[in-house]
């Protein structure tokens, strides 16, 4: 079990990290929201509206927030791994698909339940948003997974003749 948790810190942490930077480059600096803000925008899940007046404490609550959630998903991911192999062999291919299901399970389970509530999302937005999941996220919680665990994954990927 402790590998299970050092790999589910590896994988979340980059994962994390990689959706962060693409967050706040895009929302925080691009289209102008700001990199505090989108910090916020975090924290309001547990907080609602109280977050945006927190200032840099609710920023890093917000921070603290996204990788907890983050490791959360590697850990689910890797203890899915260990029975089914399939999520190791095919780590690249299952990462862009974990990305897909991370971002509709977020959108559409865990912000309607939170303190932010259902927001319906245009497309745009809802494209911007699901990118990273799918090619960040996803993959990179897949890939140390399957490198964690290349043993496993060496004994369940099919023979190559």
């Amino acid at each position: 079990m402790n590998r299970t948790l050092g790999t589910a810190a590896l994988g979340g942490a980059v994962g994390g990290l990689l959706d962060i930077i693409y967050a706040c480059v895009l929302w925080g600096i691009v289209l102008e929201v700001g990199v505090l803000k989108i910090l916020q925008s975090i924290a309001s899940g547990l907080l609602g509206n109280a977050a945006y007046d927190g200032g840099a404490g609710t920023a890093a609550l917000g921070l603290a927030l996204h990788f907890f959630i983050a490791t959360c998903m590697a850990l689910a991911y890797g203890l899915a791994a260990k029975r089914l192999p399939v999520l190791t062999s095919r780590w690249l291919l299952m990462g862009f698909l974990y990305g897909f299901v991370l971002f509709a399970v977020m959108n559409f389970i865990v912000v309607p339940l939170s303190a932010i509530g259902w927001r319906p999302m245009k497309p745009m937005g809802a494209f911007r948003a699901l990118l990273p999941h799918i090619l960040f996220v996803g993959p990179a919680i897949a890939y140390f997974t399957a490198k964690r665990s290349a043993p496993a994954a060496l004994r369940a990927a099919p023979a190559i003749a």
